[in-house]
């Protein structure tokens, strides 16, 4: 038997292994091809025997379990765990773009760029936290891009869950990169996990900024003094809003540091970042809308206007910080309005509506309040129609779900297409 076969055998004849990507103390990790869907994957492959020597089976088990808890558009995705009698198999998401470590490493990012990434990255820690899972070791080296440049927090390996806090609600583990360590954690007095990733974002914030670290010393103590007391400066050339930020993610007393969501409400986050990279436009569609003359536009001259803005597809699903959505749609207001009523119905939402606009507010309570959410019909011409769906209130991620779960599927057959027209 020749060792492609034996590694497809091991693979249950599903994968099949290619080089080898990189690899580890205890594991390698595989470019492999899912032979029934014609997909590629990163396989890693772990071998038991040395974990249970040095005692790791639990943290690889940990790593296991909160992958499959966090499934995410910006946490690099777990496919599916294999084993035989001595090895591990876990299949993740290839992730083809690098490290954000070596983009940072060729010199500081724009405070666009910088604020794209770490909108990213907040919105994948705060969907974790939802879930009481703690990574524990953000850094910008577990931090990949794929090939359109979206942010994919990977390496659970050291991540925790609530349940395993003592009584006292804490956890009591000193784990993580020193650089990047909360000063509590070094402390090794017991901290909260959340606070101790909000902590490492704001390092990751501050290198992304300025291209190098807050806290410095060849000496690993006067290093530890440093982050104690929080003691860093803010290069010239930050923004006085991401100065701001900066000092309140890096404030080294757990109980007055910044949350997420005061972090999701300060101003320097919540500007929006234009956006090129995937070929999106900067000419926003409120934009194209006032430059339009209804009675000779049509869909086409929509598309010529910004090359690559394409109205036909109703979600962006990579993205986990959706706020808006817009499709087109040759259907009337009316229908566009029957429709969403119907969804409505079917999730026991309450429904405001006029010719325009429909609005829509979910009757129970989420993670942050009741959903509510507003479509606006525009009429670009007498039988193109262009509409916008945004959350008015209520969590972001419950609310891609609802779109994905319930309006997609609700909507999909009045969809405007290039290729239908």
């Amino acid at each position: 038997m020749g060792k492609k076969d034996f590694q497809s055998t091991l693979l249950h004849g599903k994968y099949e292994l290619g080089r080898l990507l990189g690899h580890g103390t205890f594991a390698k990790v595989y470019h492999a091809k899912n032979l029934q869907t014609g997909k590629f994957v990163a396989m890693k492959i772990v071998g038991k025997e040395k974990l249970i020597k040095v005692g790791m089976m639990e943290q690889i088990k940990r790593e296991i379990s909160a992958m499959k808890m966090v499934n995410h558009p910006n946490i690099v995705q777990l496919h599916e765990v294999m084993a035989t009698k001595t090895k591990i198999y876990i299949a993740i998401e290839l992730v083809r773009g690098g490290e954000l470590f070596d983009k940072v490493a060729k010199g500081r990012l724009k405070e666009d760029e910088a604020r794209l990434y770490f909108q990213q990255l907040i919105s994948a820690v705060d969907f974790c936290h939802s879930r009481g899972v703690y990574h524990r070791d953000l850094k910008p080296e577990n931090l990949l891009l794929d090939e359109e440049g979206n942010l994919k927090v990977t390496d659970f390996g050291l991540s925790t869950f609530s349940e395993h806090m003592r009584q006292d609600g804490l956890l009591h583990t000193t784990c993580g990169t020193p650089a990047y360590v909360a000063p509590e954690v070094i402390r090794k007095n017991g901290y909260d996990g959340a606070k101790a990733d909000i902590w490492s974002c704001g390092v990751i914030l501050y290198v992304l900024l300025s291209g190098f670290l807050p806290f410095q010393d060849e000496n690993l103590m006067a290093m530890y003094k440093k982050i104690y007391r929080g003691d860093f400066k803010c290069p010239p050339w930050f923004s006085s809003e991401a100065r701001r930020l900066v000092t309140k993610l890096l404030d080294p007393n757990p109980n007055t540091r910044i949350t997420i969501s005061k972090i999701m409400d300060s101003t320097w986050f919540k500007k929006s970042t234009p956006k090129n990279r995937a070929g999106e436009s900067d000419i926003g569609l409120d934009g194209m809308i006032k430059q339009m003359q209804p009675e000779t536009m049509n869909a086409f001259h929509i598309i010529s206007l910004s090359e690559g803005f394409n109205l036909s597809p109703l979600f962006e699903e990579k993205k986990s910080d959706v706020k808006e959505i817009r499709f087109a749609t040759t259907s009337s207001a009316s229908s566009v309005v029957s429709r969403l009523e119907n969804v409505a119905k079917e999730m026991k939402f309450d429904v405001k509506k006029s010719e325009t606009q429909v609005r829509l507010q979910g009757k129970e309570q989420g993670r942050k309040g009741k959903l509510g959410i507003v479509a606006n019909i525009y009429a670009v011409t007498a039988s193109f129609l262009v509409v916008e769906v945004k959350k008015n209130g209520g969590d972001t991620l419950e609310y891609n779900q609802f779109c994905s779960k319930e309006l997609r599927p609700g909507l999909k057959d009045i969809l405007w297409t290039s290729s239908s027209v």
